[in-house]
């Protein structure tokens, strides 16, 4: 069985644009780094796995490799074109065998789903995994077939009911897999890394909210304090700057502290009648 991988070169302002605002371009390729990281650890975690050693893992990637791809894969180029038409180049480049292809947005995926989908695709002739938004995360044709998937309209909320269709349309039973969520959006991406809390999807999330709420706390932090000069002691409520420093002379500030100090100067002192 082959096992294509669909991801996208983690290059800022190209990848997981809609994650902007609120990350910013670079925090965006920092978490799609990161998703594409986790997928193919439980992509290798799946070879370990009883039974599954003969699935050939392959990255089929928009973009060229580079010092972010650390995990050793086969990897092949994209097709051209439309999003429907590249995935059906991915399956109708597998010479031989089933075929099973997931994407990079379901970070929080395990080897036990992925065998799961592999077991299922032996006893059916299409497994499909549903995502949470409409679309799908996982598709896997025992006859590989760019014709189940070439003209389906991707990234629409019926994405998923309409590849299912085609499915059927053909006459092909279809096992179904769990239903997933993938992170096309911020809020997507804290609730996946709460699901998978300890993998670098979820670091990369944290690491881009701390910086976000420290930039928010900077914002807000008084002028003095942002340039660095320190702020000027506030009087005590009730008194003015002048009666502070007058009040400073003396003890109490009162009238009978000034005979006090004179008489301790050796001046008269001025009687009261």
């Amino acid at each position: 069985m082959t096992l294509l991988v669909m991801a996208k070169e983690p290059v800022p302002g190209r990848v997981k644009t809609r994650l902007s605002p609120p990350f910013t371009p670079a925090q965006a390729a920092a978490v799609a780094e990161a998703a594409i990281a986790d997928t193919l650890a439980a992509v290798a975690g799946l070879a370990q796995l009883p039974g599954a050693r003969q699935v050939r893992p392959l990255l089929v990637l928009d973009g060229v490799p580079g010092p972010w791809l650390r995990a050793p894969i086969e990897v092949s180029r994209q097709a051209s074109g439309p999003f429907d038409a590249r995935l059906a180049a991915a399956f109708d480049a597998v010479a031989t065998g089933p075929a099973l292809l997931i994407g990079m947005d379901t970070p929080q995926l395990t080897p036990a789903l992925l065998a799961a989908a592999c077991r299922a695709l032996a006893g059916a002739d299409a497994v499909f995994g549903p995502a949470a938004d409409g679309g799908w995360w996982a598709l896997g044709l025992r006859r590989p077939d760019g014709a189940m998937l070439r003209g389906v309209p991707t990234s629409r909320p019926d994405t998923g009911a309409r590849q299912l269709a085609r499915l059927a349309a053909a006459g092909l039973r279809v096992s179904t897999l769990p239903v997933l969520r993938d992170v096309d959006t911020a809020a997507d991406a804290d609730a996946v890394a709460l699901l998978a809390p300890h993998g670098r999807f979820a670091a990369a999330v944290r690491a881009a909210r701390a910086r976000d709420a420290g930039a928010a706390r900077a914002a807000h932090a008084p002028r003095a304090q942002r340039s660095g000069r320190p702020r000027r002691p506030t009087p005590p409520r009730g008194r003015s700057p002048g009666s502070a420093r007058r009040a400073a002379g003396s003890p109490t500030g009162c009238p009978a502290d000034r005979r006090s100090h004179a008489t301790a100067a050796g001046m008269p002192a001025r009687r009261t009648r």
